[in-house]
C-alpha cells in the first residue's frame, strides 16, 4: 500500500488540488435566488436574473478572484408605520402602509445600493416622501372612498420610477391603516355628534311645524264638512250638539259616575229631554 502511495504521490495531489480547487470554483444558485460575479470590485455577469440567458443550477467562477453576490428573486416588502401625514384638509394622519418590490437590474442594484436591505434603505424615505405629496393633495374623507385605489396608483408608479434606479421594480403599494391621532379622533367624534344632533334637531322641528300645518288643515276640513252637513238639517244639528253636552257634563261628574242634578223641568238646558212639538 505505501508502494502505491509512494507511486502515486504526484497524482494524488493533483486530484486534492483539482478537488478543492473544483470546492472552490463550483458555486450553486437555486430557482429563487439570482447571482452577480464580480470580479476586482466590477460586475462581469449574472445568472438566473428575470429575462437573462442563464438559469439557476451549477455554475464555475475562478477562485480568489471572482466573488458571488447572491441576491433575492422573489418579492421583497417595504414598510412605512405609523409615520404622520398632514391631509388637505388639515387632518393629522397616522399611516402604516408597505410596498411590494423585486430586483429585476441585480447589477445596477449591486452598483448604486450594494444589497437588498440598501434597497430598501434607499426606498423607505422615497416612500414617505411620496405619500406625503400624494395624500396632502386628498382628504381624509377622500381616502376612505374609491379614490385610495387611485392614490395608491399614483404612489406605485412614483415610487416605481424611483426605485428603477436601483434596479427594482415596484409591484404593489398598500395602505394598510389610515387613522387620525388620539386627541384630533375624539374632537372629530364629538364634532361629529354634535353636527348629527343639530341635523336630528332640524328634523323634528320640521316634523314638528309640518305636524301642526297638517293638523290645522284636517280640522279646518272637519269644520267645513260638519258645517256643510248640520246647515242641511238645523234641528238635529241642535239635537246632536245638546246630546255632547248632556254627555260632556254627566260623565265630567265623580269620574264618571252617577250624578244627580236638580234643575227645574222647565229648564232650557233640558228642552231636548221634553221632545219635539
Amino acid at each position: 500500500m505505501s508502494t502505491f502511495v509512494q507511486d502515486h504521490r504526484n497524482t494524488l495531489i493533483v486530484i486534492a488540488l483539482a478537488i478543492v480547487a473544483l470546492m472552490l470554483s463550483a458555486y450553486v444558485v437555486p430557482e429563487e435566488e439570482q447571482a452577480v460575479v464580480i470580479r476586482t470590485g466590477e460586475p462581469i455577469g449574472t445568472v438566473n436574473t428575470p429575462n437573462g440567458s442563464s438559469n439557476a443550477g451549477i455554475y464555475l467562477r475562478m477562485p480568489f478572484v471572482d466573488s458571488v453576490r447572491r441576491i433575492e428573486k422573489r418579492l421583497l416588502d417595504l414598510e412605512m408605520n405609523d409615520e404622520e401625514v398632514l391631509s388637505a384638509d388639515q387632518q393629522r394622519l397616522l399611516v402604516n402602509a408597505y410596498a411590494r418590490f423585486r430586483i429585476v437590474d441585480p447589477v445596477r442594484m449591486v452598483e448604486r445600493a450594494g444589497t437588498t436591505d440598501g434597497v430598501r434603505n434607499a426606498l423607505e424615505p422615497i416612500l414617505n416622501s411620496v405619500l406625503r405629496q400624494e395624500l396632502g393633495r386628498r382628504t381624509f374623507q377622500s381616502m376612505l372612498t374609491a379614490e385610495r385605489g387611485s392614490a395608491l396608483a399614483n404612489v406605485r408608479t412614483n415610487l416605481d420610477r424611483q426605485a428603477r434606479q436601483y434596479g427594482a421594480e415596484v409591484v404593489d403599494v398598500k395602505i394598510m391603516r389610515t387613522d387620525l391621532p388620539e386627541a384630533p379622533l375624539q374632537s372629530a367624534f364629538r364634532r361629529m355628534e354634535s353636527d348629527r344632533e343639530r341635523e336630528a334637531r332640524t328634523i323634528r322641528a320640521q316634523g314638528s311645524r309640518d305636524a301642526r300645518i297638517i293638523r290645522a288643515d284636517a280640522d279646518a276640513e272637519s269644520a267645513s264638512i260638519y258645517a256643510d252637513a248640520f246647515g242641511k238639517d238645523p234641528e238635529f244639528y241642535d239635537f246632536y250638539r245638546a246630546m255632547q253636552s248632556y254627555d260632556a257634563t254627566f260623565a265630567a261628574e265623580n269620574g264618571g259616575a252617577e250624578s244627580n242634578i236638580i234643575l227645574s223641568p222647565d229648564n232650557e238646558y233640558l228642552r231636548q229631554f221634553r221632545g219635539r212639538r
